[in-house]
């Protein structure tokens, strides 16, 4: 029993030298490099961080604290473990260096608000030239010329670069998904609205989906909105010489053209979304069976791999197309 005893403590303190040992070994975690690998390499702790962990050779953590302080030179580095901040020691500089350094630093602060500036004053006088163009267009040239002559210098650069402004807000409102939506609403309802305008009563519809109608989509983009909201004052000039040219006041000339184009492009953009609407609303999902439905654009064919019994299409591909129309169609009939 006392040689047992002898061995299993013996045993145990081998353990906790092995421990000790593997607790003391020391490997860079930058190149992973151990006493072994370089025993002449300056090794340094310099966090909280505890066990192999801790332990960094000098020049693998001078190389990633230049790659830290690549943008700026003096930036405060931290362990990426243990957030503790390295204590960096520089030496002194001389007095011209230390302006220099200052104006450096002072520079890379400053900077971005600089350029935010000027972003924000390009735009600005971007807006500002733009709305006095527009106003030239709309009033025309002379008479805006001394309309901004006699004006107050404040109430024009206030006033001109909020045009485009406006533009882009008045086209932000949908207008024309809200007729839309009262026509399709109420056009039921009114006999004579049902009588002028047919083509917002679709086919068993109520029968169908009842009061619930598809959501309409919006296919507008930013850049569409944004191009169609500044180029509306040049339109509409042409518009005006081209459908009101006896009319001998230019801005009410260029009003006419305006109202004229926002009120056709309307009633097309109303009638074109009704179309994808009812197109939507008869749309119809069918049971899958033996047939594979592959989707086009100009509608769906059916490719039909089942071998009839006794036929002699065997080995044929039955092919049907179904056209892209507002009709409704039967399944039953594709196999007459």
């Amino acid at each position: 029993m006392n040689d047992e005893s002898v061995q299993i403590e013996a045993s145990e303190n081998t353990e906790d030298v092995n421990e000790n040992s593997d607790a003391n070994r020391r490997t860079c975690w930058v190149c992973f490099a151990s006493d072994e690998d370089d025993p002449t390499a300056l090794w340094i702790h310099p966090c909280k961080c505890r066990g192999h962990s801790k332990w960094v050779h000098q020049n693998c953590l001078q190389r990633w604290v230049d790659e830290k302080q690549s943008r700026q030179g003096t930036v405060a580095v931290a362990c990426s473990a243990c957030n503790t901040e390295y204590i960096i020691v520089y030496p002194k500089l001389g007095i011209f260096v230390h302006i220099l350094d200052t104006i450096a630093n002072v520079n890379y602060k400053i900077c971005p608000l600089i350029a935010a500036g000027i972003f924000v004053g390009s735009i600005y006088w971007t807006a500002v030239s733009y709305g006095a163009v527009t106003v030239m267009q709309v009033v025309g040239h002379r008479d805006a010329l001394l309309a901004m002559e006699a004006a107050d210098p404040i109430v024009l650069l206030v006033g001109l670069p909020t045009i485009p402004f406006m533009l882009i807000a008045g086209k932000l409102i949908k207008w024309e998904d809200a007729v839309l939506t009262l026509l399709r609403k109420y056009s039921p309802k009114l006999p004579f609205v049902r009588y002028m305008l047919p083509l917002f009563m679709t086919e068993n519809e109520a029968e169908n989906r009842g009061s619930d109608f598809p959501p309409l989509a919006s296919s507008h983009s930013s850049t569409s909105i944004l191009c169609s909201a500044l180029l509306l004052p040049t339109i509409a000039t042409f518009c005006g010489k081209l459908f009101f040219d006896s009319v001998s006041n230019n801005l009410h000339r260029t009003l006419l053209g305006g109202i004229t184009f926002i009120t056709v492009k309307g009633v097309l953009n109303i009638y074109y979304k009704q179309q994808k609407l009812v197109r939507k609303s008869q749309r119809k999902i069918l049971n899958y069976e033996t047939n594979e439905f592959t989707s086009t654009s100009t509608g769906t064919s059916i490719d039909n791999r089942s071998e009839p019994a006794g036929g002699n299409n065997s080995g044929r591909t039955q092919t049907v197309n179904i056209p892209s129309n507002d009709a409704m169609f039967d399944p039953a009939d594709w196999n007459s």
